[in-house]
């Protein structure tokens, strides 16, 4: 999909609209990316409920013609995420107690057992990165010049991704759960006031994920300069 972008802010701030893609920004990659490793027939994903990532995993999976199976916290009412990678065709296994490490080695464990590939963190892996960088690049961003980049940062997977895409961009992550380093083409590291689990408290005018990417649009308003362009990379709702 081109990449589609709104203006505010008198054309200089824009906001690349990748909540309209099914599955967000990392569902450009993903089925590429489980080609590339070789993917098993049955992929596995291990993350919080709150993450936009096990419906990427499931969309990937289904267009691929392999199994998904997301391993989360266990609660009482699913997550809407949840309930949305389920939709797409993910199996879902909950995983009590839900602290994220003991989620991720259920994962590692059932992955051994029945022979299936486990998925990285945040899709944390080169191979990954390239080809994000490649289908963001193919989409059209070059035809964009922001002098400032932003976007909300998990495991940090995007904002690094993007420092490839505009090389001479400052790249302005704002972290939402785990602590991000400045790195990688990182240059600056904000962090979001709400608990990762509460919803942005000042979401933005558009749709947007409300445990990442709307907690970046209090730190990108208020930003604006008449000599800068601004852009903030939204990706998923």
């Amino acid at each position: 999909m081109q990449l589609v972008t709104d203006c505010y802010d008198a054309d200089r701030l824009l906001v690349a609209r990748d909540d309209l893609i099914p599955g967000g920004t990392k569902a450009r990659a993903l089925p590429a990316y489980l080609d590339a490793i070789d993917a098993a027939g049955e992929v596995v994903y291990a993350g919080p409920v709150y993450g936009y990532a096990q419906i990427a995993v499931a969309y990937a999976a289904a267009a691929t013609g392999r199994r998904a199976t997301v391993f989360v916290a266990a609660r009482k009412k699913p997550h809407s995420r949840t309930l949305e990678a389920k939709t797409a065709g993910a199996k879902v296994v909950q995983v009590r107690p839900g602290y994220l490490s003991n989620v991720e080695a259920k994962a590692r464990g059932y992955c051994e057992l029945v022979g299936a590939t486990a998925l990285p963190f945040g899709l944390d892996d080169p191979v990954f990165s390239q080809l994000l960088a490649k289908s963001v690049i193919d989409a059209g961003a070059r035809h964009y010049s922001p002098d400032v980049v932003w976007c909300a940062a998990g495991s940090g997977t995007l904002s690094r991704t993007l420092a490839t895409v505009w090389p001479t961009a400052t790249i302005n992550a704002v972290a939402v759960g785990k602590h991000v380093e400045a790195s990688g083409g990182i240059d600056e590291v904000y962090s979001a006031p709400e608990k990762f689990e509460a919803d942005a408290r000042k979401p933005p005018p558009f749709p947007s994920c409300s445990n990442y990417d709307a907690k970046v649009w209090r730190f990108v308003t208020g930003r604006s300069n008449p000599h800068l362009t601004h852009l903030f990379w939204n990706v998923a709702a």
